[in-house]
C-alpha cells in the first residue's frame, strides 16, 4: 500500500511517516517550505493553493491512502480551500482520505462537544477548518474528518517547548482557564492510520481522555522533564488580547469504541516514559 501523507514535515506528518513505514507501507510525504526530519521513500514539495501540483503529484505517486495533516494556520487559501481542493482530486483518483480538524472549530460555549455538535468557530482559524470539514465532506462523502485537541509528545510540540522556555525565565504564561484534551501524537497517529483502514467515513473526535488548563498541563510536562513547576507563570486566557475559545472538550467517546488504538489522557501519558 502507498500512504501520501500531506504536510509530512510537520510534528504530526513525521509520526504518521515512522508508523506507516513500520506498518509496511510504501509512504511519501510532501512539505510546504522544506522537507522535515522524517525519512519518507520520497518527499514533493505541495503547495495546496496550486491545483495543478495536486494533481501532479497525485498522479505520480498513485497513493491508495492519502493523509492530510497539513497547517496553514489562519491562511484561508491554504486551511480552507486547499483541503477541499485536495479532497476533489482523491475523490477522483478513488483514493481514501483522511483530513485532520481541530477544536478550533467550536467556540466553548456548551463545552463538551461530539460528533453531531455543529461547528460555531470564533477565530479565523477556527473558521477556515470549519469550512474545511464541509468542503471535504461534501466532495468525497467517503473521506473522514478527524479532529483533534493539542498535540502532546517526544518533547517536540510546541506546548513543549513553551514549557521550558518558561521554566528558564522566559515571557508569557500559562492560562488556566484555556482547557483542552490534550493527546499523544503517537497515539494520535496511530488512531489516525487505524480509521484510514475501517469502513468508516464522515467526522471522528481523537483526542486525550484528560481535560486540563494549559497551566494543568504544563506542570505536568515540568514534573516529567525534571524542571521546577512552580516557575511556570499563570494567566487568564479571558483577561487577555488573545482570540479563541477558553473550554472546548472534544468527546472521543464513539471513537474509543471502534479503535484499538488508546486514546491516553496527559495524566497518564506524561508519567510513563516515551
Amino acid at each position: 500500500m502507498t500512504v501520501l501523507i500531506v504536510g509530512g514535515s510537520g510534528f504530526l506528518g513525521a509520526e504518521l511517516v515512522r508508523q506507516a513505514r513500520t506498518a509496511g507501507h510504501r509512504t511519501v510525504a510532501t512539505y510546504a517550505n522544506r522537507p522535515g526530519d522524517a525519512s519518507p521513500a520520497a518527499w514533493y514539495p505541495l503547495d495546496l493553493r496550486d491545483t495543478g501540483s495536486l494533481g501532479a503529484v497525485m498522479a505520480e505517486v498513485s497513493p491508495h491512502l492519502v493523509l492530510n495533516v497539513s497547517s496553514g494556520a489562519a491562511d484561508w487559501a491554504v486551511t480552507a480551500e486547499g483541503p477541499i481542493q485536495l479532497a476533489m482530486v482523491a475523490a477522483r483518483y478513488g483514493t481514501r482520505m483522511v483530513h485532520v480538524s481541530s477544536d478550533a472549530v467550536f467556540s466553548g460555549a456548551r463545552v463538551h462537544y461530539d460528533e453531531s455538535c455543529l461547528p460555531d468557530p470564533v477565530t479565523p482559524y477556527g473558521a477556515a477548518k470549519a469550512a474545511a470539514e464541509t468542503g471535504v465532506l461534501a466532495v468525497h462523502p467517503t473521506a473522514v474528518v478527524a479532529r483533534t485537541s493539542l498535540i502532546i509528545g517526544h518533547g517536540r510540540s510546541t506546548h513543549e517547548r513553551i514549557v521550558h522556555r518558561l521554566a528558564s525565565g522566559g515571557d508569557g504564561a500559562l492560562f488556566t482557564d484555556d482547557i483542552r484534551c490534550p493527546v499523544h501524537v503517537a497515539d494520535l497517529a496511530a488512531a489516525l492510520l487505524e480509521l484510514a483502514w475501517m469502513d468508516v467515513a464522515g467526522i471522528h473526535h481523537l483526542a486525550g481522555a484528560d481535560a486540563l488548563s494549559r497551566h494543568e498541563l504544563g506542570i505536568l510536562i515540568a514534573r516529567r522533564d525534571g524542571l521546577d513547576a512552580s516557575r511556570l507563570p499563570t494567566g487568564l486566557r479571558a483577561e487577555s488580547a488573545l482570540p479563541g475559545a477558553l473550554d472546548v472538550r472534544l468527546d472521543s467517546r464513539a471513537a474509543r469504541r471502534i479503535l484499538r488504538t488508546t486514546l491516553r489522557g496527559a495524566r497518564q501519558f506524561c508519567t510513563e516514559p516515551e
